[in-house]
C-alpha cells in the first residue's frame, strides 16, 4: 500500500525544507542517515509558536534535550528553586522584624519565626537545608509562627514534585530504546544478487550487544521522489534467511534480509539498469533483550548508491563466547564478493555459521 506525500511546485526552497529527496538529487541528501537519525525537518516556525508547543508538550521536549542540556537544567532548576525559597524565607524574616534582633535573646512577646535566619545568606542556607533534609540543627522554624510553616509545607510539596520529575526524566531518557542500538550495526552497503534464480535485495545485520536480542524484526520503507513531484511512500516485505516473514526468536550474529524483486516489487522498477530515480530505502529493525524484556530499536536508510549490484556477501562465521565483540572486527561480516546475475544461482551455500565449533547452519 502506498501513501503518497504532495510537494509544493512553485517553489524549490518549500520542496526543500518539505523532504531533502524532494530537492535536487546528490548523494548527501536523505532522510534518515546511515546511523538512524531522522535528516527530515518541517519549515522552520515563529519563537512564540516553538515555546508553546514545547510547553504543550514539555516531557517529550526534555526527552529530546542533549545531555548536556539536561545536566545543567537539573542544576538550574534545583538553584532556581533554592533561590526562591530564599527569597521568601527573607521577606518573611524582614516582614516579622527577624533581621534586627538578637536571636539568642529576643525581645519580650517577638515570636521569632526562623530561628538565627538573620540574612540573605541564612535565608538561603535555611532553604538547601529544608529542601535536602540536612538539619544541621542550628536554623529551624518555630511551631508558634503559622506562616513559617505553611512555607515550609509548600517548599517541601515543590521539591519533592521537582525531584520527582527530574529523576523520572533521567530514567526515561537512560531507557529511551533508540540511545541503546551502539551494538547493533548494519552493513554499510545493501546488495543484489540471485537467490534460487531471483534477484534478491539484500543486507546484513550485526550484533555486538553482550546479551542476545529475540524477537527480531524487520520492516522496511521506500520512500520514492516521483516526476509530478510527489514524494511516495511504499512499504516493503523483508524476510530472513531461514525463517520467512517470522521474526527472529535468538539474534546472536549475523543475519541477512531479503527481499525479492518480483514483478510485484516496487524496487523491481526502480533497480532496473539506468533508471533515474531518486529513491531512498529507510530500514527499521526492533528487538527486545533476553531477560530484561527492554525494547531496542535501530534504522537506517540505503540510497542507489549504496546499494551494489552482482555481489553477495561473503561467509560469516559466528563469534564466540569468549571472542571480543567490537565494531571493527564486525565489520569483516559485511565483506562482499563478485557473483553472477544471469546465471541462475541456488542459495548461497559458503555461508556457515559455527557455535562453538558444533553444528552448521546454511544461511545467506
Amino acid at each position: 500500500m502506498a501513501t503518497t506525500t504532495t510537494g509544493n511546485s512553485s517553489s524549490s526552497d518549500q520542496k526543500s525544507t518539505t523532504s531533502p529527496l524532494m530537492a535536487k538529487p546528490t548523494s548527501n541528501q536523505r532522510l534518515v542517515s546511515k546511523d538512524g537519525r531522522s535528516l527530515l525537518r518541517g519549515p522552520a516556525a515563529g519563537g512564540r509558536a516553538t515555546w508553546v508547543g514545547a510547553l504543550r508538550d514539555m516531557w517529550g521536549a526534555w526527552l529530546s534535550l542533549r545531555w548536556r542540556w539536561v545536566v545543567l537544567a537539573f542544576c538550574g532548576s534545583f538553584l532556581l528553586h533554592w533561590l526562591l525559597f530564599a527569597v521568601l524565607w527573607y521577606l518573611l524574616a524582614r516582614a516579622n522584624g527577624d533581621l534586627g534582633v538578637d536571636h539568642d535573646n529576643p525581645p519580650p512577646g517577638h515570636t521569632l519565626c526562623v530561628k538565627y535566619v538573620t540574612g540573605f545568606t541564612a535565608a538561603f542556607s535555611f532553604a538547601l537545608e529544608t529542601q535536602l533534609t540536612i538539619g544541621y540543627g542550628t536554623m529551624y522554624p518555630n511551631a508558634d509562627c503559622p506562616t513559617a510553616i505553611a512555607l515550609l509545607a509548600l517548599q517541601m510539596l515543590l521539591g519533592l514534585m521537582l525531584e520527582a520529575f527530574i529523576t523520572g526524566a533521567f530514567v526515561a531518557k537512560f531507557s529511551r530504546p533508540q540511545k541503546r542500538y551502539s551494538g547493533i550495526l548494519f552493513s554499510p552497503q545493501a546488495v543484489v544478487s540471485e537467490v534460487e534464480s531471483q534477484h534478491c535485495l539484500m543486507f546484513r545485520v550485526c550484533n555486538l550487544l553482550s546479551r542476545p536480542l529475540v524477537d527480531v524484526c524487520v520492516s522496511a520503507v521506500l520512500y520514492e521522489e516521483r516526476d509530478d513531484m510527489t514524494l511516495h511512500q511504499t512499504s516493503l516485505e523483508f524476510l530472513l534467511d531461514g525463517l520467512g516473514s517470522r521474526p527472529c526468536p535468538l539474534f546472536l550474529s549475523p543475519l541477512t534480509f531479503i527481499h525479492p524483486l518480483t514483478p510485484d516489487s516496487p524496487l523491481n522498477r526502480v533497480l532496473t539498469p539506468g533508471s533515474q530515480s531518486h529513491f531512498e530505502v529507510v530500514v527499521f529493525l526492533s528487538a527486545s533483550q533476553e531477560g530484561t524484556g527492554s525494547a531496542y530499536q535501530k534504522r537506517t536508510s540505503y540510497l542507489p548508491d549504496e546499494i551494489q549490484f552482482g555481489r553477495r556477501f561473503s561467509k560469516a562465521t559466528l563469534l564466540r563466547g569468549n571472542e571480543r565483540r567490537n565494531s571493527a572486527e564486525a565489520m569483516r561480516y559485511f565483506d562482499t564478493h563478485l557473483c553472477s546475475l544471469t546465471a541462475p544461482n541456488s542459495r548461497d551455500k559458503e555461508c556457515v555459521v559455527q557455535i562453538n565449533g558444533e553444528g552448521n547452519d546454511k544461511m545467506e
